[in-house]
């Protein structure tokens, strides 16, 4: 990115939303946005039924124009847990499912501030628990096909969910694609251990006052936020996590936490591909087909799809 686009970035980027109080707006914007133009897409949308019975989780079917592998991307979308949904991210769910040459799942998951922490991530759970010990739900034999994806907030969920499964004894995912993912609680520029939100946080996509407007929705105690189901770069033990590809943006404030719980995987024993998109900012996997950052990332996860893939581990009996 040169620096005429840069300074053209950061003019733009002054005029800031106020999340807390206009979120709802944000939201309309989105669903405007992603339906234009009209929608060609081949979708099949069903619903689970939460743990407790009290509501319904919707989930959205992406099939490619062209199948070319058995994986189904189970993905949780971006949004910082207030904002997107399975309309707003319909376009960029369609251009993972052609772009992979798989079927994609993309749930519906309920946002803060109507649903704080932890609304979204139970819905999340559920859906990976369920399609992992029946994954005939999505219309496959081996759950070992079934990949868990997220991008920022919903790589978040990615993340947290794979924790989860695996502190409850159950069936995991094989493999997990993290897209920027939100992974530490401080982006206070005064505080943070990280260089990144020193460098990118008053510019371009994503600001330090943009995500502390999120964190405030999502969990309005601010000593929850440090819980490791939320902020998971601060669990205890990161063994036992899926075959891991960890994708960050150059110029996104999120780039070194997102690249330090790739460590943090590693460090524990686990596979991991840490990958960064030069050039890139925050939230590229909602650009056209043609960009180049998205172009760079889908070949980073059609390689990281290729590679053999163990069965879906399982917790202990």
């Amino acid at each position: 990115m040169n620096r005429v686009i840069r300074a053209a970035l950061r003019l733009f980027s002054a005029p800031r939303v106020n999340m807390r109080e206009d979120y709802e707006k944000v939201r309309r914007l989105q669903h405007r946005l992603a339906a234009l133009p009209p929608s060609r897409y081949h979708t099949l949308d069903r619903q689970i039924v939460s743990e407790d019975g009290s509501h319904r989780i919707p989930v959205r079917i992406f099939q490619p124009r062209e199948r070319r592998r058995d994986d189904v991307l189970l993905f949780f979308h971006g949004g910082g847990w207030v904002t997107g949904d399975i309309e707003s991210y319909t376009p960029a769910c369609a251009a993972m499912a052609d772009l992979t040459g798989c079927v994609v799942a993309s749930v519906d998951y309920r946002l803060a501030p109507e649903h704080p922490f932890p609304a979204g991530l139970e819905d999340c759970y559920r859906v990976a628990r369920l399609l992992l010990e029946d994954p005939r739900r999505a219309g496959i034999d081996d759950a070992g096909r079934i990949v868990l994806v997220g991008d920022s907030a919903g790589a978040n969920l990615a993340a947290v969910v794979s924790l989860r499964l695996r502190d409850a004894g159950l069936r995991r995912a094989s493999r997990q694609i993290l897209l920027y993912p939100v992974t530490h609680w401080d982006h206070d520029p005064a505080t943070s251990p990280f260089e990144s939100v020193r460098d990118h946080g008053s510019d371009y996509r994503l600001t330090n006052t943009e995500i502390q407007d999120y964190f405030e929705l999502y969990a309005p105690d601010p000593v929850q936020r440090r819980d490791p189901l939320i902020a998971p770069l601060n669990a205890a033990d990161h063994s036992g996590q899926p075959k891991s590809l960890l994708i960050t943006a150059e110029l996104d404030l999120l780039r070194d936490e997102g690249e330090a719980y790739g460590r943090a995987l590693e460090e524990a024993g686990n596979t991991v591909r840490t990958h960064r998109v030069d050039g890139a900012l925050h939230g590229f996997i909602t650009l056209p087909r043609f960009s180049r950052p998205l172009r760079e990332a889908y070949e980073t996860v059609n390689r990281f799809l290729d590679e053999d893939s163990a069965p879906a581990a399982r917790g202990p009996a």
